[in-house]
């Protein structure tokens, strides 16, 4: 059964932005930069299930996809690997039907232009169009590193244009709630700002004449 609640305390999370929970939570873990959505505008969160993946072969994805649950982000680890494109528009409707929140991998991905029109959230190093074996069974939930970052199943994983961020999953309420006080912060500096006011004035900065 889908908890409902914390689906929605994910999404309502993932709405402040990666930006905003890198500042109220100093323990979130950011990815190196070199991993993109395949669309902009995408906005991705849930559970980790992680995945070592062989390069040049795709049947550790179709495995765990096929154990996937809703709210499950799929986390590849493709050993930074751009020759081949394991995952492609078959694998992202085939994720999307069973619910899960999204994918994200340090390899490449091949059919970008169907998965923009899925709206499936996709988050990869590359694009590569040649094709895979199927033979290798890689491990699935196991702990692994992708872009400097460990993660662990069930850590929560969280994307959007500026980053995508990891928490452990006990973290999700305390830094929701942080999170909606800086948001409020926030705009109560635009409401000032519109009114005429500098952020100098705001954040109470010295002026230097």
């Amino acid at each position: 059964m889908i908890d409902t609640g914390a689906t929605a305390a994910l999404e309502e999370l993932a709405s402040h932005g990666t930006a905003t929970i890198g500042e109220v939570a100093p323990d979130a873990r950011i990815l190196d930069r070199g991993l993109y959505p395949v669309r902009a505008g995408t906005v991705m969160a849930g559970h980790a299930v992680t995945v070592q993946c062989q390069p040049g072969d795709n049947l550790a994805l179709h495995l765990a996809i096929a154990g996937l649950s809703a709210g499950d982000v799929l986390v590849v680890d493709y050993a930074d690997d751009l020759g081949t494109g394991p995952f492609g528009e078959v694998m992202a409707l085939a994720c999307q039907v069973r619910g899960a929140a999204g994918m994200v991998t340090n390899g490449a991905v091949r059919d970008t232009a169907q998965i923009r029109a899925l709206g499936f959230p996709v988050f990869a190093r590359g694009v590569a169009i040649r094709g895979t074996t199927k033979t290798d069974p890689g491990r699935i939930n196991v702990p692994i590193t992708l872009a400097g970052t460990e993660i662990a199943p069930g850590d929560i994983v969280i994307g959007d244009d500026d980053a995508i961020v990891t928490l452990p999953k006990h973290r999700v309420g305390q830094v929701l709630e942080e999170a909606r006080a800086r948001h409020a912060k926030e705009d109560q500096m635009m409401t000032r700002l519109r009114a005429g006011e500098t952020t100098l004035d705001i954040m109470r900065l010295e002026r230097r004449d």
